[in-house]
């Protein structure tokens, strides 16, 4: 757990840019939009869900260290502490940036208390953890999905998420450990039994 947020919190969830665009490209980053037009993107709507007393805003699944960027700006100054999570494949980001330079964008961030990644496979966990921490000396968040594959059509192959994996998560630095798609409420059971022993 964070330090000083102790159990029972509501984080509001922020997603990226590409969500609203129903594209495909919230996966993908790169929508040809500067920083700061991404940030005037997001302001309004970080304003609006500020405004409703969130325990924390939850800026997550951005594939992209611009939009990370955008968000960290976007979000300074609005009295809410905030994780920023990236969707990652291997050690970048979905847009193809170095997880070092995406995770660096949060550091000097006050609002920004954690950092991590979700919505990513499982076995990209505990690299990107150790290097969240390593870059930005915070707390890391970190709740893959499945590992599951999509084609358009539907999902492939099976699950890879393990919860034993957590306390390895734990170790490399996860304040926060959870599931994202396809993680099923049976996993998040045995997760919480995982990371309570």
């Amino acid at each position: 757990m964070l330090e000083g947020m102790d159990g029972g919190l509501v984080a509001a969830s922020v997603g990226p840019y590409g969500a609203a665009l129903a594209d495909g490209s919230e996966y993908r980053g790169r929508y040809g939009l500067s920083v700061p037009a991404l940030r005037d993107w997001h302001r309004p709507r970080l304003e609006v869900l500020a405004d409703a007393c969130p325990d924390l805003l939850a800026l997550e699944t951005v594939p992209d260290a611009d939009e990370g960027e955008a968000l960290a700006g976007a979000v300074a100054g609005l009295g809410v502490p905030a994780w920023l999570s990236y969707t990652v494949a291997g050690d970048r980001t979905r847009a193809g940036q170095p997880l070092a330079e995406a995770f660096a964008v949060a550091a000097a961030v006050d609002e920004i208390v954690a950092v991590g990644v979700n919505c990513c496979a499982p076995e990209d966990v505990g690299p990107a953890v150790a290097l969240a921490r390593e870059v930005t000396g915070k707390p890391a968040v970190a709740y893959p999905n499945s590992g599951e594959g999509w084609d358009g059509r539907g999902w492939t192959g099976g699950s890879r998420f393990r919860p034993v994996d957590a306390a390895g998560w734990i170790a490399a630095g996860a304040g926060i450990v959870a599931g994202c798609c396809r993680v099923s409420p049976a996993d998040i059971a045995a997760l919480s039994r995982a990371i309570r022993g």
